[in-house]
């Protein structure tokens, strides 16, 4: 939504001459430090203000939220320069969200909004059910975080919205990490989810970002189709057991778990039992690498394999080091797979792309001596629309392999 008049009165931000005018024009939606002129005046303005852009030639460009303490210090909100950015501006940004789960999902279960690809730059929101969880991880979304708030309940009609403040980015924001009820009353027990013929159980106060991560739900039902029945497999970097319950619910025999959090895993090991197969659950709790290597030593085999790490490479700097660390957790597990057997890989580091996680992944198969096949490559599913601008907003790949 747009304003009609008058039009607000902003500060203005200008482009250097250097700067790719064309990308933002084409739906790039941010503007680094080095990109913008940034006199006294624009360095004085508090983290989150609103601004019009201009470019070289004082052409306004739109409705910028501006971060001085940020090296993304504009984050383009609206082509319109004189866009209101108030409750009914969150209403129509947040119902064109909605209205595209309503079509994909038919129950109340994904990520609402996936931030630039809908049009909300650094928000993300997960909906469970009644409850919404909203991550503000850019300076203007925690400045406007009370008509935000109002806006999504009046959208969808949930009861409960909580602040999730535990984002990595909030800190390159300048925020700080305190989470926070912003309506109804918190959940005092974890929130059952279903997915993929399996219950997970989501720890919306005190669990890892949101409370689950809808992002693998596709690829849990591809690792799915591969398990044999009566089959064993092992889900490493489980966080609640996504990979493990969905490949039980669909007739393995036994499934174990690793992670390093013992919460995380009472979770997963809480919703095997509400899926009705809690006798056939294991947990091991502690360091993966470690974990991997122990099983070998044990003479442990699965019929499917699936790793699904942190992000080894959250940035450019840890490129090198994350690959190498693929690489690791590709030679340490492969050997676990029986032969003819299943073997999953993930990444969620948006610094390494596909091709370079892949060969990384390849590597490490050939280290350990196996030979694999490439049968599938997944993403995130469409509740996580990618921004084709922006190549962060398709972080998730996942890489699967038959072994011989």
């Amino acid at each position: 939504m747009t304003a009609t008049s008058p039009a607000p009165e902003r500060p203005r931000v200008k482009l250097l001459p250097k700067a790719n005018a064309r990308a933002l024009r084409h739906g790039f939606p941010w503007v680094y430090s080095n990109e913008l002129v940034t006199d006294r005046r624009t360095r004085k303005m508090e983290p989150g203000s609103l601004a019009v852009l201009l470019d070289e030639a004082q052409t306004p460009m739109g409705t910028v939220a501006v971060n001085p303490t940020s090296k993304i210090i504009c984050r383009m909100l609206d082509r319109d320069p004189q866009a209101v950015i108030d409750q009914a501006w969150f209403q129509a940004r947040i119902a064109q969200a909605f209205a595209l789960r309503q079509q994909l999902y038919d129950a109340p279960f994904y990520r609402l909004v996936h931030a630039e690809a809908d049009g909300l730059p650094g928000v993300v929101i997960d909906r469970f059910g009644e409850a919404c969880v909203v991550q503000p991880n850019a300076a203007w979304a925690e400045a406007l975080i009370e008509p935000l708030t109002a806006a999504l309940a009046e959208v969808t009609g949930c009861t409960v919205i909580l602040k999730n403040a535990s984002g990595r980015t909030r800190g390159l924001e300048g925020l700080n990490d305190e989470s926070l009820t912003l309506l109804g009353a918190a959940p005092t027990a974890p929130v059952p989810v279903q997915m993929n013929g399996a219950t997970y159980m989501a720890d919306l106060t005190g669990g890892q970002k949101t409370g689950l991560f809808y992002d693998q739900r596709e690829n849990h039902a591809f690792a799915a189709r591969l398990v044999p029945a009566g089959g064993d497999v092992l889900d490493v970097f489980s966080h609640v057991g996504g990979f493990g319950l969905a490949m039980r619910a669909a007739g393995a025999g036994s499934v174990t778990c690793v992670d390093g959090s013992a919460a995380a895993l009472d979770l997963a090991g809480q919703g095997a039992a509400a899926s009705g197969f809690g006798d056939s659950f294991t947990a091991r709790q502690g360091d993966a690498f470690d974990q991997l290597a122990a099983l070998a030593e044990e003479g442990c085999s699965f019929d499917v394999v699936v790793c699904d790490p942190p992000a080894f490479a959250p940035s450019k700097q840890a490129l090198e080091a994350g690959l190498r660390a693929y690489e690791r957790i590709a030679k340490l597990a492969a050997p676990l797979v029986k032969p003819g057997g299943y073997l999953g890989l993930c990444s969620c580091s948006h610094a390494a792309d596909l091709a370079r996680f892949r060969n990384a992944s390849a590597r490490g198969i050939g280290r350990a001596g196996r030979r694999g096949q490439l049968i599938h490559t997944g993403y995130a599913g469409a509740d996580h629309p990618q921004l084709p601008q922006l190549a962060e907003s398709g972080y998730l790949k996942s890489v699967f392999f038959r072994l011989d």
